[in-house]
């Protein structure tokens, strides 16, 4: 299920403005997530799904995660019906198997049971709850802990969570403050405790990209999206001094005027290049960006919406 991972830590990352009310992410997901999470992103999908963007975010996510059609193949659970919140907890380690999918909503365990053992999913019982494991490598599993919530991921994460359930393990309290302040505010938010560029393996030599030295300095990230009429995009980025920090807006805003250049006649992704804002302000650098949703939707699914970013992001 690591590909569900990327595909969900992506579509957090995307944008939207809703008018409903908001809530923090749920506390009952957050006592189930792994002590030690790095990188966590969440999704209001019930308010995702009243939306145009929304619900064209949630069926991308079924559309081109095949982890995610397996999952709807072998036990009839389909999250873009039966879920009303997302979050998605990782350890930050790269190429590393350690992630949990969580999620609230109404699940029909017994059906869903059923229907996997159909397709000859694998079960282990563990403390008392079923775990429905991948019939092929049994490393990754899906367990209900009762009709209201269910965890996903590798089967060490999935059997943490179902501990978490009578031993709870919270996370830091400056990490739950950061997840509130982003969760409460957004539709879809991700939020990354430890430089970003850990996350992913280095470069290989003679490949770097000077421009990405900037993004070096980075030492946390967040970002959070409104779902809505206008589709909004918030970021933050906390570098470790002020004088990074102004580094690190200067590049982004070359980049912004690369991109400028490369959009040529196109009407649409040149309203989303100009619609973004940077500011910095002390060591943190702010970024925001907005479109109209079925502009948005547009842009993202073009086939060339890939060859008019900048080649320099590219490299990167």
């Amino acid at each position: 299920m690591n590909s569900m991972k990327a595909q969900l830590l992506t579509a957090t990352l995307l944008t939207a403005s809703f008018s409903g009310a908001m809530s923090a992410a749920d506390p009952q997901l957050l006592n189930l997530v792994m002590p030690d999470a790095k990188v966590l992103a969440g999704v209001n999908v019930e308010q995702a799904k009243g939306t145009q963007f929304g619900q064209f975010i949630l069926n991308q996510l079924q559309t081109h995660d095949s982890d995610m059609q397996k999952l709807v193949t072998l036990t009839g659970f389909d999250p873009r019906r039966d879920v009303r919140e997302l979050l998605v907890a990782s350890d930050g380690t790269p190429q590393t198997k350690v992630g949990l999918a969580l999620a609230t909503g109404n699940f029909d365990v017994a059906k869903i049971s059923a229907l996997g053992a159909l397709h000859g999913v694998v079960t282990e019982q563990y403390n008392g709850v079923t775990i429905l494991e991948d019939p092929k490598s049994q490393e990754h599993g899906i367990a209900f802990l009762n009709s209201t919530i269910v965890v996903a991921g590798d089967i060490a994460s999935v059997k943490g969570a179902i501990d978490r359930q009578k031993t709870p393990q919270p996370l830091p309290a400056s990490v739950i403050v950061k997840v509130n302040q982003w969760s409460n505010s957004q539709d879809a938010w991700g939020v990354a405790t430890v430089p970003p560029a850990s996350l992913v393996p280095p470069a290989k030599a003679g490949n770097a990209n000077p421009m990405a030295g900037a993004f070096q300095n980075v030492q946390q990230a967040a970002g959070g999206v409104k779902f809505g009429a206008q589709v909004v995009f918030t970021g933050e980025a906390t570098c470790d001094t002020a004088q990074n920090a102004s580094t690190l807006g200067d590049v982004i805003k070359l980049l912004i005027n690369i991109a400028q250049m490369q959009t040529g006649a196109d009407p649409t992704a040149a309203a989303l290049v100009k619609s973004v804002t940077v500011t910095a302000s002390g060591n943190v650098v702010k970024i925001s960006a907005n479109l109209p949703e079925d502009v948005f939707q547009t842009l993202l699914t073009s086939p060339k919406a890939a060859q008019r970013a900048p080649r320099s992001l590219h490299k990167q």
